[in-house]
């Protein structure tokens, strides 16, 4: 059935004789289906025309019945140049006809086709200029001042929003034309900003009335933004408003241009591991190999780091502009971290590849472990977002199991260091250490070592195998950081302790079961 009713037929004719396109004329009379939205240009005018001549309350579309024919990207007209011609449009410009128009969309179609990235599903976003908050503003006070006359009212929330038309007209159309379905929660986004040069001016009047709503701000080249638009226009008196913008707006003589087409991929998240039992870890072979780059005063210290000979090869194959790495917790240059791992994920930014076989992972991760003997990694897996944050929560409960070689200053024999073993559960208290200091705030953390376990080397050297809480700083508790690590090695052997070499044996972090769930079902959803 035709979508408006006798109720509507003052406000209709009002606004097509000022030039509204027919959508447009449906936006302010309320309607929303999709249905009338996604017909023709022409057949919608002449429908509207035939209804607004009738005496009738409804009139019955042979297009609606049976089903409404359906349009092609090709065969959209673009309605606002008609009315342009014909010297209409005052209220129309930049709206559905002009912004859904043939040559826009097919444009945005083929910047997607051309952008490189793999997707199965999209989201679109559209921006349109701030100034066609203006033009509809005053349309809203047009029709409002009419439907007064008749003892009826109209709220602006009343009116369908633009994107929402726009939005039922043209999704169906890229999605038939890309062939893949329009997904709000798909990671890949295309993005289109409108743009309308002729009417740029109309919101400037806004600031001399209401100079607070437009201040600058970073990263944006004009004050007159839609929300600072829009604020103003919540401020603003009715009759302050009539005073300064003709109502209805004066007749564009241009359509609305494509400012911007941008395409982007949401970040993917790949985690690893080593050893066969968990994946999302790391092992480092090398006391000569930091975390991330070693770089100081802008002078690089060493020569690679782990996230460096990881996220290389990461980087190439699935063509990413950069990427974050992150870790649970990190060790120092000079220590090997062994056994299990440490679990480890890698953010993506905008990847232009994302689908690969478990085949392909497998290659990826074979090439990555041939690439350097400082590091292996193992069972590569895309993860999702919230996998990191169970990775960084579990940081702060898990345990780890060191191995430490120790030297004593004072000669010791293996009944020297037995007493060790039999200590469970010691609380220590650790002030932030003087080598961190820069970086770590000063504070006195407690920490708890759980068990030790030592093996006599010889009268000057043993070795410390010790589990401990997250967080625990291992070197100083063996040489008491200048008594700022209390009580440590040094103090319950009454011996001068260091320690010369440090390895992380095992990581008890089980993250992996929260986020395996959770990335086959995401995985599934992508594809």
């Amino acid at each position: 059935m035709f979508p408006l009713t006798e109720e509507n037929k003052h406000v209709a004719q009002l606004l097509l004789s000022t030039g509204t396109c027919p959508r447009c004329i449906f936006r302010f009379c309320g309607v929303d289906f999709h249905a009338p939205y996604k017909l023709p240009y022409k057949e919608l005018l002449n429908e509207l025309q035939k209804f607004l001549e009738t005496e009738k309350d409804e009139l019955i579309l042979e297009v609606m019945n049976p089903p409404p024919k359906k349009i092609r990207l090709q065969e959209l007209e673009d309605s606002i140049d008609n009315l342009s011609q014909n010297g209409e449009g005052r209220i129309s410009v930049s709206q559905d006809g002009s912004i859904a128009s043939k040559n826009s969309n097919l444009n945005v179609c083929q910047k997607v086709e051309a952008s490189g990235f793999e997707f199965t599903s999209l989201v679109f976003s559209v921006s349109f200029p701030p100034q066609l908050s203006v033009r509809e503003h005053a349309a809203w006070l047009l029709v409002k001042q009419e439907m007064g006359k008749q003892s009826l009212s109209l709220g602006r929330d009343d009116i369908v929003q633009l994107k929402e038309a726009y939005k039922w007209i043209t999704h169906p159309l890229f999605s038939e034309e890309l062939g893949v379905p329009i997904d709000g929660k798909s990671l890949f986004e295309v993005s289109v900003v409108f743009a309308h040069p002729e009417t740029v001016e109309d919101c400037h009047f806004l600031a001399a009335i209401c100079p607070d709503c437009f201040k600058p701000a970073k990263n944006k080249q004009s004050v007159f933004t839609r929300m600072a638009v829009m604020k103003a226009l919540n401020k603003i008196k009715e009759e302050d408003f009539l005073k300064q913008f003709p109502c209805p707006p004066n007749s564009p003589k241009a359509v609305c241009t494509v400012l911007e087409i941008e395409c982007a991929h949401g970040a993917v998240f790949v985690a690893g591991c080593l050893i066969v039992s968990f994946s999302g870890r790391y092992n480092k072979y090398s006391r000569n190999l930091p975390q991330t780059p070693w770089i100081i005063d802008g002078e690089r210290k060493l020569e690679s780091s782990v996230e460096e000979l990881i996220s290389d090869h990461l980087l190439a194959v699935f063509k990413a502009e950069s990427f974050n790495f992150s870790s649970s917790g990190r060790e120092d240059v000079d220590v090997r971290t062994l056994g299990n791992g440490r679990p480890f994920a890698i953010e993506l930014v905008n990847p232009h590849r994302v689908h690969f076989t478990s085949q392909e992972i497998k290659e990826l991760q074979q090439k990555i472990n041939n690439s350097s003997n400082k590091i292996q990694v193992r069972d590569l897996q895309l993860v999702t977002r919230e996998a990191i944050g169970h990775m960084k929560e579990g940081e702060e409960e898990k345990t780890k199991t060191y191995s430490a070689l120790i030297w004593t200053d004072k000669a010791i024999q293996k009944k020297d260091i037995e007493f060790l073993n039999d200590i469970k559960d010691l609380k220590i208290d650790q002030k932030t250490p003087l080598r961190v200091l820069h970086r770590r705030p000063l504070a006195v953390r407690a920490r708890v070592i759980h068990s030790m376990e030592t093996q006599y080397v010889d009268e000057h050297h043993f070795r410390l195998r010790l589990k401990t809480q997250a967080g625990t700083y291992i070197k100083e508790f063996v040489h008491g950081d200048f008594g700022r690590t209390k009580p440590n090695i040094g103090s319950l052997m009454n011996v001068t302790a260091d320690i010369l070499e440090l390895d992380v044996e095992v990581n008890h972090l089980l993250w992996n079961a929260h986020w395996q769930s959770e990335f086959n079902q995401s995985y599934a959803l992508w594809h």
